[in-house]
């Protein structure tokens, strides 16, 4: 005789979303972004794919809410890319000094940098994630070859750990419109040169 499941919620807790992200840290570190697939994370949070999808609309949006990060690349890119070209440095400086403004918006992106540069297995995740989910789509979309969104994504990085991790005065303690009259110009080199 076979039992039938009853539809429905299932039994247990009934954080089903947080279960699931908790899921997807586990998968995401075990495998890397690349490898993670939906089916593998509903797997690991014992629920079925539909209901990962319901709560999450993309691999990118529950790697980045899985991870803390303060950025969805759903909702970043578009931003980046709308607006006149010769503005797209502006923006994304702007974007990362935002973004980082914020201690509890800035500390998981700290922690994913320094565990990246210690640990194999969350640089490849990192890498992945920035490329993949983040970089290659703003190139694709401003037509502009991989490296020279990379070259423009170090400078960002080196603003952030010279910053707050290295805490280099004067540039610690900046003010914003300062540091984006002296950086944009660069990271706009990099997609009109």
């Amino acid at each position: 005789m076979t039992v039938k499941r009853r539809p429905g919620r299932r039994p247990g807790s009934a954080d089903t979303r947080g279960e699931i992200l908790a899921a997807a840290r586990t998968v995401f570190a075990e495998k890397g972004f690349d490898k993670a697939t939906v089916r593998g994370i509903a797997r690991q949070a014992q629920v079925d794919p539909a209901l990962v999808h319901h709560y999450f609309d993309t691999k990118e949006g529950m790697f980045a809410e899985a991870m803390q990060l303060p950025i969805n690349p759903d909702e970043v890119v578009p931003a980046i890319l709308e607006g006149p070209r010769e503005e797209v440095g502006e923006r994304l400086v702007r974007l990362l000094l935002r973004l980082t403004a914020e201690n509890e918006a800035r500390q998981p992106v700290i922690a994913l940098l320094r565990s990246a540069m210690t640990n194999e297995q969350a640089l490849a995740m990192v890498r992945e994630f920035i490329t993949n989910a983040l970089l290659y789509r703003v190139a694709d979309g401003l037509g502009v070859p991989h490296l020279r969104i990379e070259a423009a994504f170090s400078q960002m990085v080196g603003l952030i750990l010279a910053r707050y991790v290295l805490q280099l005065e004067p540039l610690a303690s900046a003010d914003d419109e300062d540091l984006v009259a002296l950086i944009a110009p660069t990271i706009q080199r990099y997609f009109t040169a």
